[in-house]
């Protein structure tokens, strides 16, 4: 994702971003990660494919690496997962299982091991198993845009949360990349009729999994919450338009990932062709992409994140649909594309485009973003928090055109006492997050289930190099908090606070899987979002709810005159 009012973010929000590997990126490495599993009695059980065996995490149980689809390499590439192969004894499940494959220093579990095609595995946390208790389950879509992360980061681990509520969490890990939504279905017929969202299908089998064997851990298979953040609230977004996902989950959470469209299946074919072209595999020969090394995918994904590679050479005819374009404007905006593919079967529409998908109309959904989102995107580019209004006013005129005027004296009327570089931050997080919240929320407000919208207004002390700054509330630095792992050392960083924050973050979250409904010990009443006064829960150590926050900049970008 391009900072600094991006030209590709502001010319296609919320389509263009989904490919890039910036929509969420995890926090430094530690060197020394706190421990998850403690030593004591090991826990063993049996699902539906035989017994495993599992251990004592942070006051609950935790099985991973649990398999919940078959093989995926090979012959079975680009294509549904097959249904998981039984095993006989038991089956070590006390460490992580293989995140998919992506490039390198990605993924932060704890003694993960190195990324492999087959990484259709998932981890549960539980307070107890075989209790016949039927506690609400937490299914967490990791994020990592659709190119990176894994369900085994430790600041996600789900002991803490399991324990604390009393529920059952569960995290997957799912193909990525090319090789998680490579579209062949024009190339290869009916075959490949599932390609391009195979990575969203393993998803779907891991619900399927859930719905068959999470009653052994205590959980209960009739009330199911997806959630996720950035890559992973884009990945939930997509299961509430899939037909195959409907009746697999009951409530939904999206954090930072409220895009409103997913990529067509005419860019997604865009994709496979450049593909084949830097490969050197004509069309018709397209199966010997099952043979191709799975580390090339990953080294193309990369240089496209840079510009580079195959990725980012247009073909002929793309060109001439696009009226013969410069190349160099055509590949900022459409390099590298890949992700969910609306192609008419596993995913018939966009999910909030042009209305939220009726698949989901049933399902209540928590939805929000932070309040300095940008600041994530930005902390990299030291320059960007020393900006001057000149440079403001010439960046805003090179992105915005004849609208800058608009847009700048909008913001600097809203927040008079603001420095060029808290307005920067302010519009970039809502040309990249913020606008989609609302007019997801918005489209979601008109369908039966509910939809209750937040901001999360905490600030993060942790510093940014070569500044004088903090990351204050920027992207990703609720993802500890969401879990209940304020205790362990992140984005969200070491401030006051923090613990009260936390507290309140899964306690919303904990409740609304549990009923419905958004609630937490000492905090307000979280009034159901509608377009009429649009409530919103600004969260922080003290929640408060406030009526439609930066109201006058929400109705400059929705009407925009």
């Amino acid at each position: 994702m391009k900072t600094l009012f991006s030209r590709r973010t502001v010319l296609h929000t919320g389509s263009a971003v989904l490919a890039a590997p910036y929509l969420w990126l995890p926090a430094q490495a530690e060197t020394s990660l706190p421990s998850t599993m403690t030593v004591g009695p090991s826990v063993e059980t049996e699902i539906a494919n035989g017994r495993i065996r599992g251990g004592h995490s942070r006051g609950a149980l935790a099985f991973k690496a649990i398999p919940y689809a078959g093989p995926v390499s090979g012959r079975n590439r680009f294509k549904a997962p097959p249904p998981v192969e039984s095993w006989t004894g038991v089956r070590d499940c006390t460490k992580l299982g293989p995140p998919a494959m992506q490039g390198p220093g990605t993924t932060y579990g704890e003694n993960e091991p190195p990324y492999s095609e087959e990484c259709l595995v998932l981890n549960v946390w539980t307070p107890a198993v075989n209790d016949n208790r039927r506690r609400p389950v937490m299914f967490y879509c990791h994020g990592g845009g659709y190119t990176t992360g894994s369900g085994g980061q430790n600041i996600q681990d789900g002991s803490h949360l399991a324990a604390t509520y009393d529920v059952v969490v569960v995290a997957s890990n799912h193909r990525l990349g090319l090789l998680g939504y490579l579209y062949l279905g024009e190339i290869g017929g009916e075959e490949y009729a599932t390609s391009g969202n195979q990575g969203m299908l393993d998803i779907v089998a891991a619900l399927k999994w859930v719905k068959e064997n999470i009653a052994v851990f205590g959980g209960d298979p009739g009330n199911v919450m997806v959630f996720g953040e950035s890559g992973g609230g884009y990945k939930t977004g997509t299961l509430m338009a899939m037909p195959a996902a409907k009746g697999l989950f009951h409530k939904a959470g999206i954090q930072s990932g409220a895009g409103l469209r997913r990529l067509t299946a005419d860019d997604a074919a865009e994709t496979a062709v450049r593909v084949l072209a830097g490969l050197d595999i004509a069309p018709s020969d397209f199966r010997k992409l099952h043979d191709v090394p799975a580390g090339k995918f990953v080294a193309m994904q990369m240089a496209a994140e840079k510009g580079g590679g195959p990725l980012s050479v247009p073909t002929k005819a793309y060109l001439a649909r696009h009226g013969g374009k410069d190349v160099s404007i055509l590949n900022e905006d459409r390099a590298g594309q890949f992700g969910p593919v609306v192609e008419g079967h596993v995913l018939p529409q966009h999910p909030f485009d042009p209305a939220a998908s009726p698949l989901g109309a049933d399902i209540p959904l928590l939805l929000g973003n932070m309040r300095d989102e940008a600041i994530f995107f930005l902390r990299d580019t030291p320059a960007a928090f020393r900006m001057t209004q000149d440079g403001l006013e010439a960046r805003a005129k090179q992105v915005f055109g004849d609208r800058a005027d608009l847009v700048l004296s909008t913001y600097r009327r809203t927040r008079p006492q603001a420095t060029p570089t808290e307005l920067l931050i302010a519009i970039q997080t809502a040309v990249t997050f913020g606008n989609d919240t609302v007019t997801a929320a918005d489209r979601k407000s008109v369908q039966p289930a509910p939809v209750y919208r937040y901001r999360y207004d905490y600030e993060s002390n942790t510093p940014i190099k070569g500044t004088n700054w903090t990351l204050r509330a920027a992207h990703a630095c609720d993802i500890a908090p969401v879990f209940y792992n304020y205790d362990i050392r992140d984005l969200s960083g070491i401030g006051p606070g923090l613990a009260e924050v936390s507290r309140a973050m899964s306690a919303f979250f904990a409740n609304f899987a549990r009923s419905g409904v958004p609630s937490a010990p000492g905090q307000p009443a979280w009034p159901r979002y509608d377009t009429a006064h649009r409530p919103v829960m600004l969260i922080d150590s003290t929640c408060k709810t406030a009526a439609d926050p930066d109201g006058a900049e929400r109705a400059m970008w929705q009407n925009p005159g």
